[in-house]
């Protein structure tokens, strides 16, 4: 029995453990291509749930002539389409403004979105806009990365609060009554 022991014992401290050492050195970049592929299919799969919620909402705005809609109304009809977004309500703003066609202005290049960190709501550029203006939409969605250690989690930009941005612009004319 002793020697039955003794042989088992010395197979087992005998082996040389070369498929651990190679366990070790590729599961961690397999599971962090792993994990960055989810997290890019998840970044794409929100970013274009957003896009589609603000075409539809838009397309609505734009048959809905003369409807004086306020914020909370575009902000609702945005989180209902693009559920995607967890906390959708507290995590998107949207601004509407219109086009001055004598210069051609848009909206600034640097993307207002909401600052999660301040508890203060800020001031929200949302015009509804006259017959036969141009107006443009741009709706920004902070969302929190599912690893954001790992990966393209750790590399994507992220604000102040940790979470990324996404946006969608879209433009509509409004109809005369």
């Amino acid at each position: 029995m002793r020697n039955a022991i003794r042989n088992s014992l010395r197979r087992f401290l005998g082996e040389s453990g070369a498929a651990s050492v190679e366990l070790v050195i590729v599961f961690p970049i397999f599971f962090t291509i792993f994990v960055s592929a989810f997290e890019l299919g998840m970044m794409n799969l929100r970013a274009v749930m957003l896009e589609r919620a603000t075409d539809i909402t838009v397309r609505a705005i734009r048959v809905n002539q003369g409807a004086d809609l306020s914020y909370e109304d575009v902000r609702d009809a945005v989180c209902e389409l693009s559920f995607m977004i967890p906390n959708c309500n507290q995590v998107v703003k949207i601004e509407m403004t219109p086009v001055d066609k004598t210069v051609w202005g848009t909206m600034p290049r640097q993307v207002d979105c909401i600052d999660r960190t301040e508890n203060i709501a800020p001031v929200v550029s949302f015009e509804n806009g006259i017959e036969n203006e141009l107006m443009l939409v741009r709706v920004c969605a902070v969302i929190d990365p599912f690893f954001p250690t790992v990966g393209i989690g750790r590399s994507m930009p992220k604000d102040r609060s940790g979470g990324y941005i996404v946006t969608a612009s879209s433009a509509f004319v409004n109809e005369p009554d």
